[in-house]
């Protein structure tokens, strides 16, 4: 599935309009990345509930009560850049999320409450398996011409989501996940990839007709 989200971020890397489409990029990312905290927060306290028998979910409230606090305010160093480009906060707050944004999201939502909070790792296995490179962030600052100062996200994930990564593989090797809950992780996963690379073709394809 990776290589249709491969092709999307591409597209935004290489487009004949980079100044825009990077604006727009960091506005939908913020779209994503204001729900990350809210759906671990939503997926641990879930977990908690089941904990008592079934040991899946206490590992999985314990890590995420870990991780949490690493992702907390994410989104606002996103909307920091987008002040370096002249993009108000309010004005990016004030616009509604893309569909394709809140199906992949809301997604996650429906498995951790109506099926089991497991799922929950397939999401952050992709949205911090595949960080951006150093190589496309200099690309993209190249291309653009904007200040360093409007990449300190990218450039912050860049550096650490590898080791989140590699946190995560650890617990998904030890956890005692059942057959279904190792299905539902993967289910999870690659709807996040699917999804997530019609966010950026949306992107991408804005600015195609617009030029």
């Amino acid at each position: 599935m990776l290589p249709q989200l491969v092709d999307a971020s591409e597209r935004i890397c290489a487009h004949s309009s980079p100044r825009e489409v990077y604006r727009e990029y960091l506005r939908t990312s913020h779209c994503i990345l204001r729900a990350s905290v809210p759906v671990m927060e939503t997926a641990r306290d879930r977990a908690l509930v089941l904990a008592g028998d079934d040991p899946v979910a206490a590992e999985l409230a314990a890590y995420l009560e870990h991780h949490i606090p690493e992702e907390l305010h994410h989104d606002e160093w996103l909307l920091d850049d987008l002040e370096v480009l002249g993009v108000d906060r309010s004005s990016v707050l004030a616009r509604p999320p893309a569909p394709s944004v809140a199906a992949m999201v809301g997604s996650q939502y429906y498995w951790i409450l109506h099926y089991h909070p497991a799922a929950v790792l397939g999401y952050i296995a992709v949205l911090e398996g595949y960080p951006p490179s150093m190589a496309m962030i200099d690309g993209l600052v190249e291309r653009t011409g904007y200040d360093r100062t409007a990449f300190r996200t990218m450039i912050a994930h860049s550096e650490l989501d590898p080791g989140h990564a590699d946190e995560l593989d650890e617990l998904l090797d030890r956890l005692p996940l059942t057959r279904e809950q190792v299905g539902v992780v993967g289910l999870s996963a690659i709807t996040t990839v699917r999804l997530a690379a019609r966010v950026f073709d949306e992107v991408a394809d804005e600015y195609d007709e617009a030029s």
